[in-house]
């Protein structure tokens, strides 16, 4: 998923239908597969849970403009080597208490402490990207992760996508590409009809809204807020009205304009929020 535009791409496959392999294995040979292509030169960023973080295999790839961010193992044997300043009282890095160069087997990295202002908890977030990169920015980055669960959901819940269609690789390289595009399409209905009227929001952001209100006058009464970074627009999960009318404006044969008019007739007001720090 890509995480700057909420639009899906098939990569690799981690199963023949039957059988299942360990995902990092396989996404690292399709680095490699893709470090020889034509345009190696284009920066890839990838934001990964915490099995990805082999510090030799990762050191190597910034030769090829591939980087990482991952939240750093509890067990992982590092040596602080240096601070990195960065800009404390900038709204993007709320949040961040100390940015660093860590060292493990002579391969240097930097790693972000993070510390939600909403529960006080303590999270460490490892990255090969440049230093010049806002600590902020790697900390909501791997954070934006939780979108790739909703899409996960929109797959398995509104396409039904919960099974392999055939142990054959070509067929499962298929289905993927086909619910990728099925995906996207309904992506981009949902993002027209936004722009639409401009004044309005979808209903599942004024819910989303009012939720994070509810959080920021809770966290309020302990003395903590919820970062600000939240409120900002959001890739949010496709909704089940989006998709069921995608799918009867195919069965009935309805015009995109009428279509899409459907749409933007759900759009609704901005809430009041009184709580946003």
């Amino acid at each position: 998923m890509n995480l700057r535009s909420g639009l899906l791409r098939f990569l690799c496959l981690v199963t023949n239908g039957t059988q299942r392999h360990q995902e990092i294995p396989v996404l690292r040979d399709h680095i490699e597969k893709q470090n020889k292509g034509n345009n190696s030169s284009q920066k890839h960023l990838y934001v990964y849970d915490k099995a990805v973080t082999d510090f030799v295999w990762w050191d190597r790839q910034k030769r090829h403009a591939n980087c990482m961010i991952s939240m750093l193992k509890e067990n992982s044997i590092a040596t602080l080597v240096e601070s990195i300043p960065f800009d404390s009282r900038h709204e993007i890095n709320t949040g961040v208490e100390a940015y660093s160069v860590y060292g493990n087997k002579g391969i240097k990295f930097n790693v972000v402490d993070y510390r939600d202002p909403e529960t006080g908890k303590l999270h460490r977030f490892v990255t090969t990207l440049p230093m010049t990169i806002n600590p902020g920015t790697i900390a909501m980055l791997y954070f934006k992760r939780w979108t790739i669960e909703k899409t996960f959901n929109n797959t398995k819940s509104n396409f039904k996508e919960t099974k392999a269609w055939s142990s054959n690789t070509r067929s499962l390289e298929n289905q993927m590409r086909l619910t990728a595009m099925s995906y996207n399409l309904m992506r981009v209905f949902e993002e027209i009809s936004k722009t639409q009227q401009p004044e309005l929001i979808h209903p599942s952001d004024k819910k989303y809204s009012e939720a994070l209100e509810i959080r920021q006058q809770q966290a309020q009464k302990r003395d903590r807020f919820v970062n600000p970074l939240f409120f900002q627009a959001r890739i949010s999960r496709i909704s089940s009205y989006t998709i069921r009318a995608v799918q009867n404006a195919i069965i009935t044969g309805m015009s995109l304009q009428c279509f899409m008019s459907s749409l933007v007739a759900r759009l609704v007001s901005q809430p009041q929020l009184i709580g946003e720090h």
